[in-house]
């Protein structure tokens, strides 16, 4: 073995030249950025254009593209990156996030602004989605299942507080934030005036937030019994936040995000957020929005046993809807009873309902909301739908918004290669 010779190895050599190319070689062409990007090329940005103030022969800095903008966040959320940080990093190391960026630099702060800060246009990208495939004959929105999960919110449970310590904590605030303003007035030129100014900025926004839990109280207040009222607790981090009960069983600070998608294709048609731990009520609100994207009304939805409400089940299914409701009826109290027989103060939708759960067509149907709404919640948490890293009741739904428009994406390259290998 002395003789032996020495093995054969490739080894490092960190000397060779990278083969210089252009960015657009960077991809393969069937990559999934390139289907992002496409997309991205299909919609009418001009609200976003709009917006900018910074104009061709006139002062101010260049700014980024809305259209990179989209199609980064779009990219991102299909592939679980949730973080204005990361993003940014992955703009500099990351093929195809290199790629959508197209040379441009962007840094974090923009990222994170320009993530929550249009919302009603995400909602119209929604909307632009949904109809693409429904002109393709992609998806089918007669029969939608209707789900809601809770997310974590951005806040601990020790932030938490009862008025008492709230009005306490908000005077102080509202102390530290005058007595920082005093000392950037008493010296402007001072070279700490940018720490200074920062320190100021925090203060001033943690008071605005305790206000916001101040004022939100009365409505949590309402929630107590009578004798409870005094142990109503708002956030100071999130005033918007809610303590709610998990999948797991425990109660954290979270937000209800619910999603309505057809059963035919996966595709998501509306998206709400709520700061209720419950879904009852929320059938005719997520139809009404289904008939708002696309003129009609769903003929069928499908609900698990938490979103029945008599109420919202006669709206329903009464006209100008006349969605025809699929949920699990109740068990009654007493044993002896027909669960599907109609009770006397019973709504005539209401009693249609009923009897229609105690069919065995009716359960068929219903057995598709598992496997829609399961899906799609589930494809939503994979994606980082997990635990929010913005705070409020509208930055929420901007997030609840571009993981819905990425599922749809990816729903309409998966509808599309199916539609062509049954051509073939």
């Amino acid at each position: 073995m002395a003789d032996r010779p020495p093995p054969r190895l490739r080894t490092v050599d960190r000397q060779q030249l990278i083969p210089a190319m252009p960015l657009e070689q960077l991809l393969d062409l069937d990559h999934q950025a390139r289907l992002v990007w496409d997309f991205c090329c299909g919609l009418d940005l001009t609200p976003l254009y709009d917006a900018i103030g910074s104009r061709l022969g006139g002062p101010g800095h260049p700014a980024l593209d809305p259209r990179i903008g989209v199609a980064l966040w779009l990219y991102a959320t299909l592939e679980g990156v949730g973080s204005a940080r990361a993003l940014g990093r992955l703009c500099r190391h990351h093929n195809a996030f290199r790629w959508l960026a197209g040379g441009v630099s962007v840094n974090y702060h923009t990222l994170a602004d320009f993530r929550v800060a249009h919302v009603d246009f995400l909602d119209s990208v929604l909307t632009h989605s949904v109809a693409v495939l429904r002109e393709q004959g992609l998806v089918d929105l007669n029969r939608v299942a209707i789900d809601g999960m809770r997310v974590r919110a951005s806040a601990g449970a020790a932030s938490f507080h009862r008025r008492a310590t709230l009005e306490e904590c908000l005077r102080e605030a509202q102390d530290q934030v005058a007595r920082l303003k005093e000392e950037l007035d008493d010296d402007p030129a001072a070279p700490s005036r940018r720490h200074a100014a920062a320190r100021e900025r925090a203060a001033r926004e943690r008071a605005e937030r305790l206000g916001q839990a101040v004022k939100r109280l009365p409505e949590l207040e309402a929630r107590k019994k009578a004798a409870e009222k005094d142990k109503a607790r708002a956030s100071g981090t999130d005033p918007e936040a809610t303590v709610m009960k998990m999948a797991d069983g425990g109660f954290r600070p979270a937000y209800n995000v619910e999603y309505a998608a057809a059963t035919d294709g996966l595709v998501i048609a509306a998206v709400a957020v709520t700061t209720s731990g419950s879904d009852a009520g929320q059938v005719t609100p997520l139809i009404d929005q289904v008939h708002g994207r696309t003129g009609a009304y769903p003929t069928q939805a499908l609900a698990d046993g938490g979103f029945i409400e008599l109420r919202d089940i006669e709206a329903a299914q009464s006209a100008p809807r006349g969605c025809e409701v699929y949920a699990p009826v109740p068990q009654p109290r007493d044993p002896a009873r027909d669960r599907h027989a109609p009770l006397p103060g019973d709504g005539a939708q209401v009693a249609r309902w009923r009897q229609r759960m105690g069919t065995e067509p009716a359960k068929a149907v219903y057995r598709e909301r598992a496997s829609t709404s399961e899906c799609v919640n589930a494809q939503a948490r994979n994606r980082g739908l997990v635990r929010l890293l913005v705070r409020g009741l509208r930055k929420v739904k901007a997030v609840a918004l571009w993981f819905a428009i990425a599922h749809n994406v990816a729903c309409g390259a998966r509808l599309r290669a199916r539609k062509a290998a049954l051509a073939v």
